[in-house]
């Protein structure tokens, strides 16, 4: 456990003044104050726009002309933050020769990825929520209005969603720089992860199930559900489609139902909002799912790299 809470709190040291993390913490804050600050120079403008219930979710949602709102940030940038913690984790340890010297010492292997993976987390914890913290500040000055329960439960789930959803790519980031030995190899392989699951998924899912459930002027709604399933079954293995549901649904109250069942029962269901419990139990499945592949892909860099060789240089 000593050995653990050493590497935990020097990783964790390391993050925090490493000029990576000052430079992408700096681009989410400034995106995020420039939301806040030109939705309260023209709030007339988006009341009709906005729900008077969920005054605050709105500002994390709306995008205002070419400037996109601030969960866009967080689904665009929270990849590449993850993989710049975690695609030099290891190999660069091996290529500076510190990691035979740093396990000569009274320190596990164990201990040694766990605190650098924990120190991720605390590290991306501490930048979200200094950015969520800002902008309810900002909002709070200029609409004086305070938060309700509702609110801030919502915003605090989805914090915790946001850490897992940018703790996954970290978690990738790890198990790349554990299987190669060359930094820039494991930073290339990570990025092509990442544009495969934020914009191929897509057209892969379109071409599977357009080869199943083929569609033309006379396909019956009966077929165009089969073909939106299909799309929807394999899309959901992507972390990014996971966490753009979770984010409609914990920052929409509104929202019930995604893909094709949202835009067939679009009219049949009343735009009430609904309580936190409720949005819940619609992204129970996405939230797990997300949980489950930050875990797993963990797990694997855990026992490859507690069954790797490592030689003294």
């Amino acid at each position: 456990m000593s050995g653990l809470k050493v590497v935990f709190w020097k990783e964790l040291a390391d993050y925090l003044g490493s000029r990576k993390f000052l430079i992408l913490f700096t681009i989410i804050l400034v995106s995020a104050i420039s939301i806040v600050y030109i939705l309260s120079q023209n709030i007339g403008e988006y009341l009709s726009e906005i729900s008077k219930e969920y005054v605050f979710l709105n500002f994390f949602t709306i995008s205002l002309g070419a400037l996109p709102s601030f969960i866009f940030f967080v689904s665009f940038f929270g990849p590449l933050i993850g993989i710049i913690f975690g695609f030099d984790a290891i190999n660069s340890e091996r290529s500076k020769g510190t990691m035979s010297t740093v396990l000569s010492q009274p320190i596990y292997r164990d201990a040694l990825i766990n605190g650098k993976f924990l120190a991720g987390l605390a590290t991306i914890s501490i930048m979200l929520i200094s950015i969520i913290l800002i902008i309810l500040g900002l909002e709070l000055g200029v609409l004086g209005i305070v938060p309700n329960l509702e609110e801030i439960s919502r915003i605090i789930v989805f914090f915790i969603a946001s850490v897992i959803y940018i703790g996954f790519w970290m978690s990738m980031g790890i198990l790349f720089s554990i299987i190669f030995r060359q930094t820039t190899t494991s930073a290339l392989v990570s990025l092509m992860m990442w544009i495969f699951f934020a914009f191929f998924i897509l057209m892969i899912s379109n071409v599977i199930a357009d080869q199943v459930t083929p569609l033309n002027q006379n396909s019956t709604l009966e077929m165009i559900a089969k073909n939106e399933n299909i799309k929807s079954m394999i899309m959901h293995i992507s972390p990014v489609v996971l966490f753009q549901e979770i984010t409609i649904a914990l920052l929409n109250p509104s929202a019930r139902v995604f893909g094709i069942s949202a835009l067939i029962k679009a009219n049949d269901l009343l735009p009430t909002p609904l309580p936190l419990s409720q949005s819940l139990m619609v992204i129970w499945p996405q939230f797990v799912g997300l949980l489950a592949l930050m875990l797993i892909c963990f797990a694997v860099s855990y026992i490859v790299f507690m069954r790797q060789e490592i030689r003294a240089t």
